[in-house]
């Protein structure tokens, strides 16, 4: 099965590769037939896993297009669509996306490191300066953790804003990606200065001034860290691609890191499509943030309780929280965790959905997504031909 899955999930990058880049589906569908930024970083990571010449210079693709399209500000589109000679450019919907900054930094690194070529880095150097410095500004309080708006990432129709965990660690990532090369004294102390602010605020039982002491305080300790903090408290819902990449950058002690993987592993246990929601648990009609939920979205909305990013199971998601059971050693469990998300693609024959309904399994979202076979494919090739990530 993981063979025939993995050829699969190779086939469909490849019809969702364009002269452009990568795209979000390979249907025919306005908002998906676009080089996104995240989407495509995720598939071009794949494209390097899986060793494809023709996949790894679609990704090379999709760093041209989402640099030649970056804001005169640093912004990096979150997509670009092309339609004849017409080029639409897009920084975000009802907010602009953080995260398109950071992987796109993090996109350049990954295909640096591959290439084992400082010089391609050096090509984009130009527009990672812009955006670290962005990013930067993005601190508003100059206190080393991004401030991002609500809709401001990935989970663009959910309730996440503030000081949002995901966006602090792509960010992590992304400077120690680049000064894997530059061997920077200030990046190096930039890191060790967010690395140290998030471990303060989002860490149970930390020591050091936090950004919120009354929130954090009334805050419930968890097995995990919690989504994201504002002025107005603490979100504590579990993210499961937030505490994935927490562990794989190595934050908190080892058992911290023990408690997450047994809190996912319980998690797991208990769903019926036996892999990660993206955040648990749902936002219900009754519960109080199911106000900043109702309205949070531009066309229709999605965020149904179980579904979506309302506690909806990804691929995707699960990709990345196999890369961090891997980097934590633990290899029979990732094995476990590719076969469900082969199963998760396999479903309506091989249509590689967006997500799932976490209490029905039924599939839901777009389907030939992308970054769907991007998990497949990263995960059978850490685990089969031990593929490394550049991480610092």
């Amino acid at each position: 099965m993981h063979n025939y899955a993995y050829h699969k999930a190779i086939d469909l990058l490849k019809k969702a590769s364009s002269e452009d880049g990568f795209l979000a589906s390979a249907l025919d569908i306005s908002n998906y037939k676009r080089v996104w930024s995240r989407d495509g970083v995720i598939c071009g990571i794949a494209a390097l896993a899986s060793g494809d010449q023709k996949l790894i210079e679609t990704f090379e693709k999709t760093i041209e297009t989402l640099a030649a399209h970056q804001h005169q500000m640093g912004t990096i589109p979150s997509n670009v669509s092309f339609k004849g000679k017409n080029v639409e450019i897009s920084y975000g919907g009802l907010a602009g996306r953080v995260d398109a900054v950071t992987w796109f930094i993090i996109g350049v690194c990954q295909i640096a490191f591959y290439k084992n070529d400082k010089t391609y880095l050096h090509k984009y150097k130009t527009n990672i300066e812009k955006c670290l410095q962005l990013l930067n500004a993005w601190e508003f309080n100059n206190k080393h953790l991004v401030y991002v708006p609500l809709s401001g990432n990935w989970a663009d129709e959910y309730i996440t804003d503030g000081y949002v965990l995901y966006d602090q660690l792509l960010r992590l990532w992304a400077l120690q990606s680049y000064n894997y090369f530059e061997k920077c004294e200030l990046i190096t102390q930039k890191i060790t200065n967010i690395r140290n602010q998030v471990e303060i605020n989002f860490l149970p039982d930390s020591n050091g001034e936090k950004f919120h002491e009354k929130a954090y305080k009334n805050m419930k300790a968890k097995d995990y860290a919690p989504a994201s903090f504002s002025p107005s408290g603490y979100k504590s819902q579990f993210d499961a691609f937030a505490n994935s990449l927490l562990l794989i950058l190595d934050l908190g002690t080892d058992q911290f890191k023990n408690d997450i993987i047994s809190y996912s592993s319980c998690l797991i246990q208990e769903t019926k499509l036996k892999v990660l929601p993206a955040f648990w648990p749902p936002v219900m009609e009754q519960d109080e943030e199911w106000s900043l939920l109702k309205d949070n979205c531009k066309y229709e909305f999605r965020n149904f309780p179980y579904e979506f990013h309302n506690g909806g199971s990804w691929p995707m998601v699960n990709g990345f929280y196999g890369l961090a059971l891997f980097h934590n050693g633990e290899k029979e469990s990732v094995s476990k965790l590719l076969n469900e998300v082969n199963n998760l693609n396999a479903a309506e024959d091989f249509s590689f959905y967006e997500n799932f309904n976490t209490l029905t399994g039924k599939a839901i979202g777009v389907a030939k997504c992308a970054w769907s076979a991007a998990a497949a494919v990263m995960l059978h090739q850490t685990l089969n031909n031990n593929f490394k990530l550049l991480i610092d």
